[in-house]
């Protein structure tokens, strides 16, 4: 017969195996940056730092206006690409920025952070789906976020979906780029995640600012480590169009 597991016996080597694999993936995603060099003069860092405040005062007030149109409303998706451009041109406009590298698995190079970030997504989409389990329950934290998703039912969803990827990328040009290199090194990761929340706060969604706070602080960790835009735009497309695609359908089944 087979002998009973008591509680001295040793986690099986398959167990250890994934536990430290996770923790090294941890350990390069979101913590350990890769080294690089892009330092940049005193006037260019000044000139970024006013690009990046005008940006975000044009920025901030045509997303407020954009999320208080009706679903269904033409004008949305007008609203949402005008925000995608200033967000992208205030990025291209304040100084260089760079696609970024990640560490390799084996962790004696590094390589364009494709793969952690694509990972790092699907687990912020995981986490999410598992409190979606939760706002499902409680019409006062569902109904806001339902009138959110109302854009996708009510109007095109290829459309909305076409939104989404280019208002992602033009978030994260601008804030884990422009605006992360404009605040400095030494509180970039902090300061860019709250302005991000506050920024999102203009919705009027508790959940949707604690939602860009989350992901906010993940993908600014994802920039310090990789020096560069290209982590956090592939871990928030992952995030943004799994919720796009499965939230609703989560919501509507457990409501």
């Amino acid at each position: 017969c087979r002998p009973r597991l008591g509680r001295g016996t040793p986690p099986a080597p398959a167990v250890v195996h994934v536990v430290d694999e996770f923790r090294a993936f941890l350990r390069a995603a979101p913590v350990t940056p890769v080294e690089r060099d892009h330092t940049e003069s005193d006037a260019a860092f000044r000139r970024r730092r006013v690009v990046a405040a005008v940006t975000l005062v044009i920025g901030g007030v045509i997303l407020a206006i954009a999320l208080r149109i009706e679903p269904g409303d033409p004008r949305f998706y007008g609203a949402t690409f005008a925000l995608a451009g200033v967000w992208a041109a205030g990025a291209f406009l304040s100084g260089p920025l760079h696609l970024g590298r990640g560490h390799t698995r084996g962790g004696s190079g590094s390589s364009r952070a494709v793969v952690q970030s694509l990972a790092l997504g699907v687990m912020l989409l995981a986490l999410f789906m598992v409190g979606a389990l939760v706002v499902a329950r409680i019409p006062v934290l569902r109904e806001p976020v339902q009138e959110l998703l109302d854009h996708a039912r009510v109007g095109s969803l290829p459309l909305v979906a076409l939104i989404t990827v280019v208002n992602g990328i033009a978030e994260e040009l601008y804030f884990r780029g422009a605006l992360y290199a404009a605040v400095g090194r030494r509180h970039a990761v902090a300061v860019t995640t709250v302005v991000y929340a506050l920024v999102t706060a203009a919705a009027g969604i508790p959940l949707l600012v604690l939602a860009a706070a989350l992901v906010g602080l993940v993908v600014a960790f994802q920039r310090r480590v990789t020096g560069g835009i290209l982590g956090p735009i592939v871990t928030h497309l992952t995030w943004s169009l799994g919720m796009l695609f499965l939230l609703p359908p989560v919501l509507d089944a457990l409501s």
